[in-house]
């Protein structure tokens, strides 16, 4: 594989990783503005057509600009998959269709998202699969700089751990968010749980995360583990302030970009210690 054709893969990982970390952030804002049915069909904005013109506001802006940066999903997955064709790697090759599959996999859950009225399992399903496209972009980013074979051994077990108990905090804090008051829209359901004990669960999910993650940084004090760590330590401080002021938006927001970052983080934690760079 030539200088070139490595490094334009790379951009091409580096945008992929961009743009899922990008709708993730996005897609945040229309909830948190309340337009989550701004566009109130799908795959139409509105039953007379696929624009909000003519009934165009503050909401409907918001959700169809949303819907519209598909398309540079889209075209990143496209520039992706060339980029990794031209470097004759199958691995490259695979992990780039994948992430180009992921894209119409979310337009489809996304309208399943309008068509139920912002039912808040499937929204929780729709932020998920954009961390793991997160994650699969970061992957990709690995493979294309050490594809060597994987390690084992105590450190790697702990790694895999770390992993998991990442996404179990993931995924309660999305089941957190659907029982509490950013529906996405003021007529959208909830999930009808209790917010005050979800939000115990979870914390409960995040000092185990956080005593792993230091447990790896003390076995490998890698650059991955100390990105990890901080990550959480901003997430624990905009958590903790976002639950006793009330859940401002903003930090709701800040909350659901540290969501992102820790999808994108612990898988680099995790690729680091399967494939160290002394096994290159």
């Amino acid at each position: 594989m030539g200088v070139d054709t490595a490094r334009a893969a790379r951009w091409a990982g580096r945008a992929s990783l961009a743009a899922n970390i990008g709708i993730v952030v996005t897609g945040g804002a229309v909830r948190l503005t309340g337009s989550g049915l701004g566009c109130p069909t799908w795959p139409r904005c509105t039953d007379e057509g696929f624009t909000p013109h003519g009934s165009l506001s503050y909401h409907s802006a918001i959700e169809f600009g949303n819907r519209m940066l598909t398309f540079v999903l889209v075209a990143v997955a496209v520039v992706t998959v060339v980029a990794a064709w031209r470097t004759g790697r199958r691995d490259l090759r695979v992990l780039s269709v994948v992430l180009a599959l992921g894209i119409p996999l979310q337009a489809v859950i996304g309208g399943i998202t309008v068509l139920t009225d912002l039912n808040p399992w499937i929204v929780s399903l729709h932020l998920l699969l954009s961390l793991a496209m997160i994650g699969l972009s970061v992957r990709f980013l690995q493979v294309l700089d050490r594809p060597v074979p994987a390690e084992r051994g105590p450190t790697v077990v702990l790694a895999w751990a770390t992993f998991a108990a990442a996404w179990i905090v993931l995924y309660l804090g999305t089941v957190v968010t659907g029982s509490g008051p950013h529906a996405g829209d003021a007529q959208a359901p909830r999930n009808g749980l209790d917010p005050l004990q979800l939000s115990q669960l979870h914390a409960d999910a995040v000092f185990l995360l956080v005593g792993l993650s230091v447990a790896m940084l003390v076995m490998r004090p890698a650059r991955a583990a100390w990105a990890l760590v901080g990550v959480e330590i901003g997430q624990g401080a905009v958590g903790f302030v976002q639950y006793f002021t009330g859940l401002p938006e903003v930090l709701v927001g800040l909350h659901v970009l540290g969501a992102a970052l820790t999808s994108a983080a612990v898988t680099w934690l995790l690729l680091s210690v399967r494939h160290p760079p002394s096994a290159g």
